[in-house]
């Protein structure tokens, strides 16, 4: 997977989610490589190297192994792993499956959705479906600044697109190809008992003013996770790591430097 690095010392590892790449950690990789050896990846079927792997599948299973894959490859386990939305429900389950390659895990607004014992499986709003089936046409059809502003507005906050900066917009633009991909491959959702499998420790951080769904998910984990702290990046929304840089950034320092102290 191609990647980018800054900084010295323990493996922070971040990994983007929908419509995203290695560019979207540039805030922290700024910020945080004064104490981390920081190191941002793109996933499979993302920029810059979609075209280089047609033959891959596209697939959140595949992305958690892949995960793995890379910090072996990089010969620093266990490492310090961050997620965010589609790449919190990767990241989780790269936890899951791998507990040996990760020391602690923070998610950012993970996606996916809740199992709760004895209650019908949860599902995105009707609405919701259809308003990203909608977006993913659009982009398919050559209009990808509205499929991508529909889609974008649906996962953050309406007027989000409109108000994003350029860099974010170009990202979008590289990766729009991927929303049609990830739609045919769900996420799984959070189960008890399998949320309760991830033993190490876990910072959950929502925005303020992220939609209800990654907020209900985020209350869910704290009290499904043996092990985990919870903060809230005062104003923001989905993309709070942009937004609020240093707030993000001194929750994920704070974290883990308080594991850090615990364990010495």
């Amino acid at each position: 997977m191609p990647y980018v690095e800054a900084g010295e010392g323990e493996l922070l590892l971040f990994v983007h989610g929908s419509l995203c790449d290695y560019r979207y950690w540039q805030p922290q990789l700024a910020g945080l490589s004064k104490q981390y050896r920081c190191v941002a990846v793109s996933l499979t079927h993302y920029w810059p190297a979609a075209a280089e792997q047609p033959g891959h599948p596209f697939s959140w299973s595949r992305h958690a192994d892949e995960v793995a894959e890379f910090i072996d490859r990089f010969g620093a386990r266990p490492a310090h792993v961050v997620g965010h939305s589609r790449g919190g429900s990767v990241t989780f389950q790269f936890a899951r499956r791998h507990p040996e390659r990760v020391r602690t895990l923070t998610l950012a607004d993970p996606g996916g959705q809740l199992q709760i014992a004895g209650q019908p499986a949860a599902r995105l709003p009707g609405t919701v479906n259809v308003l990203r089936a909608k977006a993913a046409q659009l982009i398919e059809a050559g209009d990808v600044e509205g499929g991508l502003r529909l889609f974008v507005d649906s996962v953050s906050r309406p007027g989000f697109w409109a108000m994003s900066t350029p860099g974010f917009r170009r990202m979008a633009t590289d990766n729009a190809h991927t929303l049609a991909l990830q739609l045919q491959d769900p996420l799984p959702a959070y189960v008890p008992d399998e949320v309760a499998e991830v033993r190490c420790p876990v910072l959950l951080i929502d925005g303020e003013k992220s939609p209800d769904m990654f907020r209900r998910t985020a209350t869910a984990l704290q009290e499904w996770l043996p092990d985990a702290r919870r903060e809230t990046v005062r104003g923001a929304s989905h993309g709070m790591n942009l937004a609020h840089p240093g707030a993000f950034n001194r929750y994920v320092d704070g974290f883990i430097q308080a594991v850090n102290a615990r364990e010495a």
